[in-house]
């Protein structure tokens, strides 16, 4: 009899795979994927059927949720995991042969990424899916625009347009979610001529030069300022910051201002997810969402209380402004709409107390500081407004100035909270960056990026509502951690 090698009870190849099925069958147990099927299948009609239109798909989804990065690697994978084969749905009984070819991948990926507005549905499905089982989805939002370079090479006119001295291509940040190419596009790309690039669809002619500026100030009180530059896409996002969900999204040319694009997919929003604007409560983003329309449109259009970091656009550094400069007052306020008091005695700022907002008015209330704070102010005798036990009263309407005055101000402890929830969406970008495979990735033109960031997102969302149903809520963020299997 011949012997038999008995498997090791420290076979981790064996577990990883398993665990790796297992986070393959959340996926696709919950993504609505129905109708996209009933169309690619349409679209096929009489052709052949060597290769299943829903094998194929399950196949590409595998090959999201392992970070494979190219067709090559989902093949591989495919040619030599029996158990992931018949997971997909390809015949066993062919065994490799049922792996599709490179071309078949093409060809369906090409059809696949023509269905864009299919792709956005099951997205928006599954955001509903995810607040049934998270009924404080969308209390606090949080808005960001992230840069996406385009895989392709820079055109010679675009480059002349922007004065940049390189080819900047995508290949230096990401790698498709989707396995599209089985070598290094860039390398190809960098021997191509400008006319070869154009034959083969290899030439970018939706993208355009973004860029983005950073300002701030070192600890010693020096500025400092960063430029990014970048020629291709921008993905406006529009996420949750405590469960660091996306509930929306939307993939422009790089050029595109981050402030037009807010109040619209807010708006869009609302009539897709209405219960999830109904709860929000906040919109966090930062200063390059800053905008009157922003800032007054989220309170008087949405009751959300806007967020939203304020450039410093004032000439002068650190100068204040009278609140009321028609008459003689000892109120101030600075660049970002920050209050204080003017001491008659010693000429010392203090920043007054808020002290709440009036809804009902649509005021800002503030206090003496001294009074409310309990401490001694010596121009308090010289300052009529401050006499009697309650002390000075200041009341702003929000409505004088948008832009500076909020109805929840800068200058409290509840805003910078607030404003720390927006570190949230930086982590939903690393991972579509680092997960979802965009840091390396080999897209060109306007409509692939939002079919295939759509494609990712919806990955994301159906691993997060497969885990709620598997009671695995902490893991919810995550499509690598190993899925813990219910006892029978």
């Amino acid at each position: 009899m011949a012997s038999i090698p008995q498997a090791s009870l420290f076979d981790w190849d064996h577990i990883d795979a398993a665990s790796d099925l297992d986070r393959l069958r959340l996926v696709l147990r919950v993504i609505p994927d129905e109708e996209l099927m009933v169309r690619l299948e349409t679209v096929r009609a009489n052709g052949r059927d060597e290769y299943p239109i829903r094998a194929v798909w399950n196949s590409v989804l595998a090959g999201i949720v392992f970070q494979l990065p190219s067709v090559a690697a989902l093949r591989r994978d495919l040619g030599r995991n029996g158990e992931l084969r018949k997971l997909c749905g390809f015949d066993p009984l062919r065994g490799v042969a049922a792996v599709p070819t490179h071309s078949a991948y093409s060809n369906f990926l090409t059809r696949l990424l023509q269905q864009e507005p299919l792709i956005r549905a099951m997205f928006h499905t599954l955001v509903e899916k995810l607040k049934a089982h998270l009924p404080d989805l969308g209390r606090s939002l949080v808005a960001d625009g992230k840069a996406i370079a385009s895989f392709a090479k820079v055109p010679a006119k675009a480059k002349k347009e922007s004065g940049a001295g390189k080819a900047h291509t995508a290949g230096s940040q990401g790698e498709s979610t989707v396995p599209v190419a089985e070598t290094s596009g860039q390398e190809r790309l960098g021997a191509a001529s400008a006319a070869e690039a154009d034959k083969d669809h290899r030439k970018e002619n939706d993208a355009d030069w973004g860029v983005k500026t950073y300002r701030g100030q070192h600890s010693d009180g020096t500025a400092w300022e960063k430029v990014t530059k970048w020629f291709g896409f921008e993905l406006h996002l529009l996420a949750d910051s405590r469960h660091e969900m996306p509930v929306n999204y939307k993939v422009t040319k790089a050029a595109a201002p981050e402030t037009t694009e807010l109040l619209p997919m807010v708006r869009e929003t609302q009539e897709l997810h209405p219960t999830v604007i109904e709860s929000c409560e906040e919109l966090s983003a930062d200063k390059g969402y800053d905008s009157e329309n922003n800032v007054a449109g989220l309170w008087t259009g949405f009751r959300i209380r806007p967020i939203i970091d304020k450039r410093s656009d004032w000439k002068t550094p650190g100068e204040t402004r009278s609140l009321h400069p028609d008459i003689v007052d000892s109120v101030v306020y600075d660049v970002k709409g920050r209050i204080q008091c003017v001491c008659p005695a010693t000429s010392e700022m203090r920043p007054m107390t808020f002290w709440g907002f009036e809804e009902a008015r649509g005021t800002l209330k503030y206090r003496c500081p001294a009074v409310a704070n309990g401490f001694e102010c010596k121009g308090r005798p010289e300052c009529r407004a401050a006499q009697g036990a309650y002390g000075k009263i200041v009341r702003i309407p929000i409505e004088t100035a948008p832009r500076m005055f909020t109805p929840l101000p800068r200058d409290c402890k509840a805003w910078d909270r607030a404003y720390d929830r927006r570190t949230a969406v930086e982590r939903v970008n690393s991972r579509i960056d680092q997960v979802l495979g965009f840091e390396r990735h080999t897209i060109r033109g306007l409509k692939k990026m939002e079919a295939r960031m759509g494609l990712a997102l919806a990955v994301l969302l159906s691993m997060a509502v497969g885990r709620l149903e598997a009671g695995q809520r902490d893991a919810m963020r995550s499509l690598l951690a190993p899925v813990v299997r219910r006892a029978a």
